[in-house]
């Protein structure tokens, strides 16, 4: 990306698509971040990344605006054009379920966004969180952010950690296609003339072992198109030597709860989608999952 001293974006009501843009780029940058009408030096400044606003997309010279796309072009706000140029957008697209919902609402509206997710029109609003609220509503307040102030801060945070999700998760899954193994679950059936072989995900421990062992898996199910397979996964418990079970998308045909009196597992949520054991043995894995079939 051509480097830039200064960001900038519209006055005025804030948003999330150019809030998230912002966050994004002082990740990259950190520096002053300005809320006011470009003028035509600043968009011939590379210097300036100007964010939704200006009526330009040139990522040669860090302009990040789509108002001037037509209406009919895929929904498309200045957070996508920023992860577009950062290389990041497939990744992000594929990992951040909010990100398409994010573009509709920004490019379409509430209620387009609603029948897009075939859900209430209330729902949006249901959803909406008040940390969103106040930092739309603080960013919105601002002329002029630099480092040290609380909400520059904080945006600077929710970008580095965004970018590090996105990185990192890549990584991740390419770290499971060349470890996890699947198994065949025989003696699970599934209800279903036509169901697939029910199956699992494990995970073998390895030296080192990540810091969250199990973080990437049902994304690597997904991936992989194994969700229709796919009944539970398997990683290593990061607080112990043995393995934690999980159900897959909460599979109906497993209840954790059946194994809680078993000698090896040591804990069963009591709602019955994890459970803890000590068992590292394969067999022993493949049999408590056979015993927790419903």
């Amino acid at each position: 990306m051509t480097p830039f001293t200064t960001i900038l974006t519209h006055p005025g009501s804030a948003h999330k698509d150019e809030f998230l843009a912002c966050c994004v780029l002082l990740a990259t940058a950190p520096c002053p971040v300005l809320r006011r009408e470009p003028t035509d030096a600043d968009l011939a400044d590379p210097a300036t990344a100007v964010i939704d606003v200006g009526h330009c997309h040139e990522p040669a010279l860090n302009n990040f605006d789509h108002h001037q796309l037509p209406d009919d072009a895929a929904p498309t706000c200045a957070l996508s054009l920023v992860l577009q140029h950062l290389g990041l957008y497939a990744d992000a697209r594929a990992f951040c379920d909010w990100l398409e919902p994010a573009e509709w609402f920004d490019c379409r509206g509430p209620n387009v966004t609603a029948r897009r997710l075939n859900i209430e029109r209330k729902v949006v609003d249901q959803l909406l969180s008040p940390i969103e609220i106040t930092l739309l509503r603080r960013f919105a307040a601002a002329k002029q952010l630099s480092a040290g102030e609380p909400l520059w801060e904080i945006m600077r945070l929710i970008g580095t950690d965004l970018l590090d999700y996105i990185r990192t998760l890549r990584a991740r899954l390419t770290f499971i296609g060349q470890h996890a193994q699947l198994w065949s679950l025989d003696g699970l059936a599934i209800s279903g003339d036509k169901a697939p072989a029910p199956a699992v995900v494990f995970l073998p421990r390895t030296d080192p072992l990540p810091e969250d062992p199990s973080a990437g898996l049902d994304r690597y199910v997904t991936e992989q198109k194994l969700d229709d397979r796919v009944v539970a996964l398997i990683a290593p418990d990061r607080r112990g030597g043995g393995y934690g079970l999980s159900k897959h998308r909460d599979h109906p045909r497993l209840d954790f709860t059946r194994i809680k009196a078993e000698p090896d597992v040591h804990f069963a949520h009591q709602r019955g989608f994890v459970a803890k054991t000590s068992a590292t043995n394969p067999q022993r894995l493949r049999q408590l999952l056979l015993l927790a079939a419903v």
